[in-house]
C-alpha cells in the first residue's frame, strides 16, 4: 500500500493514465520513500503534454509551461506535473534554451542531477532505476547521473545541491562527483545569490550538517560565494559544536558572532535576504548579547519575539555547547507578567487622569515604555495599584 501522500495524488496519475499517457512518480519523493523519510512535495512526469494536462484537470496553474511544468490543484493539495523532456543547451547556466517533449521517461530520467533523484515509480510501486540509484541510496552515495562535468556545466547550483543531499542525508560524495565539483566550483559565482541561499538554508538546517561543512572546507566554497570570498577563515573558523540552524537568519547571526566586524546589513544586502530574515537575526543578536551579560532574565524572554526561541536556543548551544534548553525558555516565559504592551493594566487615559494637570506629550510615550520594562522585568505587578504606586515612588518618571 501507498504512503498517504502517494495515495492522496494518486488520483493525478489515474486521471493522467485514463487519457491513455503515462504518468509516474518521481524524484525526490521516490527517494525519500526508499529512505523511510517524511515525505515533502509529490512531483510527477508524464508523457502527457502540458496544454493536456490543462485541458484534463479543472485546476491548473502553468508555473514553467515553456518547460513543460504545470501545477495540478487536486483536493486541496499542489503537485507539480511536468512533461517528459530532452534538454537542450544551458546558455544561461540554469534554465535549457529548448526542450522537447517526449514520449518515453528514460531519457527524462537520463537529464537529472544525481542517480538518488533519478528514481520513477508507477502506481502499483514499482520503481523505474536506470542509473543505479538504489544501489546509491544503500552506499549512501551522491554521484551525477552520466557526465558530471556536463551537469554542473548546464547548472553550478547541482554543486551546491550536492554539498545539501549530504547534509540532509549522512551521504557521502562520490570521488569522481567530487573532483568534477572542484573543477567546476568557480562557476557558482555566476550564480543568482536567492537559489544559493534557498540550498544553503536547507544545508545549514541538515542534520548532518558537520559534514557538509567538512566538504565546504575541502572545496573552498567559501571562495566564490558573497561575503565569504573576503572573508576565507569564516567557514573554517565555524565551531565544531554545530547543530543544525533551522533558518537563514539563525545563520547569518552566527557568522557576525564568529566575525562581528561584518555587520547585519552587510549579509542581508549581498546575500539579498528578506527583511522578514533581517528582523530574526537582529533579534536574535540582542537577545544573545543580553544572554551573555545577565543570562536567561524575564526582559531578554520578553524582547524576543517567541517564535524565534527555538533558533536562540539553537544559537546559543552552537556557541556554549548544552547550556540552554526549549524547556528553560518556556519556564521563564510562564513567569512573565505580560506578553506585549498592550496587555499592560495600565493605558495613557489612566495616566491624564492621575496627572490632569499635565498636557499630553512625549513624557506619556516614556513613561509607559518604563512602566512596560518594570512589568516585564517583574520588577512590577501587572496591576492597576501596583503600577500606580510604582508611579508615585518614582516620580522622577514622568519627567
Amino acid at each position: 500500500m501507498l504512503p498517504k501522500p502517494f495515495a492522496a495524488a494518486k488520483p493525478v496519475l489515474e486521471q493522467i493514465e485514463k487519457h491513455n499517457y503515462k504518468a509516474y512518480f518521481v524524484g525526490g519523493c521516490v527517494r525519500d520513500l526508499l529512505l523511510d523519510r517524511a515525505l515533502g512535495d509529490i512531483d510527477i512526469a508524464t508523457s502527457a503534454p502540458p496544454e493536456t494536462i490543462q485541458k484534463i484537470f479543472p485546476k491548473v496553474i502553468p508555473v514553467g509551461i515553456e518547460h513543460g511544468t504545470v501545477i495540478v490543484r487536486h483536493e486541496g493539495e499542489s503537485y507539480e506535473v511536468t512533461t517528459f523532456r530532452l534538454d537542450g543547451d544551458y546558455s544561461d547556466k540554469r534554465h535549457p534554451d529548448s526542450v522537447q517533449f517526449i514520449d518515453e521517461i528514460d531519457k527524462d530520467l537520463e537529464r537529472r542531477d544525481f542517480t538518488i533523484n533519478a528514481l520513477a515509480m508507477d502506481l502499483d510501486g514499482d520503481i523505474i532505476d536506470l542509473f543505479g540509484g538504489r544501489a546509491d541510496i544503500e552506499k549512501k552515495v551522491i554521484q551525477t547521473v552520466g557526465d558530471g562535468y556536463k551537469r554542473f556545466t548546464e547548472d553550478a547550483l547541482r554543486i551546491i545541491r550536492a554539498l545539501r543531499f549530504t547534509s540532509q542525508l549522512g551521504f557521502t560524495i562520490h570521488p569522481k562527483t567530487l573532483e568534477d565539483m572542484r573543477a567546476l566550483r568557480g562557476e557558482i559565482e555566476s550564480l543568482a545569490v536567492e537559489r544559493i541561499t534557498n540550498e544553503f538554508t536547507k544545508l545549514f538546517a541538515g542534520v548532518h550538517v558537520n559534514r557538509a561543512i567538512e566538504y565546504l572546507k575541502e572545496l573552498k566554497i567559501g571562495n566564490y560565494l558573497p561575503v565569504f570570498h573576503k572573508h576565507t577563515d569564516l567557514i573554517d573558523a565555524i565551531p565544531s559544536t554545530m547543530l543544525p540552524l533551522c533558518s537563514f537568519g539563525e545563520v547569518i547571526s552566527l557568522f557576525h558572532l564568529i566575525k562581528p566586524e561584518v555587520s547585519i546589513e552587510v549579509w542581508v544586502r549581498q546575500w539579498k535576504v528578506s527583511n522578514k530574515i533581517k528582523m530574526e537575526a537582529q533579534q536574535l543578536l540582542k537577545a544573545y548579547e543580553r544572554y551573555q551579560k545577565n543570562g536567561l532574565d524575564l526582559m531578554l524572554v520578553y524582547q524576543l519575539d517567541p517564535g524565534y526561541y527555538d533558533g536562540f536556543v539553537r544559537l546559543v548551544n552552537v556557541m556554549h555547547p548544552k547550556s540552554l534548553t526549549t524547556d528553560e525558555m518556556a519556564s521563564v516565559a510562564g513567569k512573565l507578567e505580560i506578553r506585549s504592551r498592550t496587555e499592560l493594566a495600565i493605558n495613557g487615559h489612566d495616566l491624564i487622569e492621575m496627572y490632569p494637570e499635565r498636557k499630553k506629550g512625549p513624557w506619556l510615550h516614556r513613561l509607559i515604555q518604563q512602566i512596560e520594562a518594570e512589568v516585564a522585568a517583574g520588577n512590577v505587578k501587572n496591576n492597576l495599584k501596583d503600577i500606580k504606586d510604582w508611579i508615585k515612588w518614582n516620580p522622577h518618571a514622568i519627567d
